[in-house]
């Protein structure tokens, strides 16, 4: 799948693609990320991108004619790959969550957008733009960090990128619950400060049908005490069992 990125900084993107495991994907090419500088599409001497929008206001609109050439060299540079959406990055957008990275893990990939300042001209958006995404209901100041996002829960989706197979299948929202807590060495750790803290000794007891219990009911009751709303989506799916159930309703919430 190929990613093509337009945007005002791509030296944000270059660090990203040569770290941590998800760099597996970017280097065999599983996911092919193109990064498109907007001032290079440019006609003027100033490089300008932006300018005072229309009615007044405070901050700059990002100008619809360098996007649109970006766009073109974009659209001419993919003729041979299969036609993928473009996504703009925006609070407007649907919020990203794991049924998006998801879908677009098993898409051709995406052409993105990454807007900045006050925006980007309307006429643009209304013409191109077919997907909307946000990272939450808070304000960032461009698209970059969103579609970092993206293609760090893309990448870590694809076929042999992570060690084990199995890594991302227990992760958050994968079930449509949170995940559960997780140990390691020393089986007894005790803080400068405290007491010892033992690992739960159901991990330790070599049962698999208990450990998978266990982790299955701290996923419940993490689920439940933080994120309610996700346990009502689980159950509308269809998604708890019968034993899930009485042991949400032990809690007593």
């Amino acid at each position: 799948m190929r990613f093509d990125v337009i945007t005002l900084f791509p030296e944000l993107f270059a660090p990203f693609l040569t770290v941590g495991v998800t760099r597996r994907a970017f280097a065999s090419g599983q996911v092919d990320v193109h990064c498109w500088p907007l001032r290079d599409h440019t006609e003027d001497n100033y490089r300008r991108v932006d300018d005072r929008p229309y009615g007044g206001g405070p901050g700059m609109v990002m100008l619809v004619e360098p996007l649109e050439r970006a766009l073109t060299a974009v659209r001419a540079a993919r003729a041979d790959s299969a036609p993928a959406p473009v996504i703009h990055f925006s609070p407007t957008g649907r919020q990203i969550d794991q049924t998006v990275m998801r879908e677009l893990s098993a898409g051709p990939g995406a052409i993105f957008l990454c807007g900045r300042y006050e925006g980007i001209d309307q006429r643009f958006l209304d013409r191109h733009v077919d997907i909307e995404l946000s990272l939450g209901d808070f304000v960032l100041s461009g698209g970059e960090l969103p579609a970092l996002a993206v293609l760090d829960g893309v990448a870590r989706l694809q076929e042999g990128v992570l060690a084990d197979a199995r890594s991302h299948q227990q992760d958050s929202f994968e079930d449509g619950l949170l995940d559960c807590p997780h140990y390691s060495r020393p089986e007894s750790w005790t803080p400068p400060d405290g007491e010892p803290l033992p690992v739960p000794p159901v991990l330790m007891s070599g049962h698999h049908a208990d450990i998978a219990r266990w982790r299955r009911e701290q996923s419940l009751a993490i689920t439940a005490r933080r994120r309610p709303d996700l346990i009502a989506a689980a159950r509308a799916r269809g998604l708890l069992s019968k034993q899930d159930e009485r042991y949400l309703a032990s809690l007593a919430l």
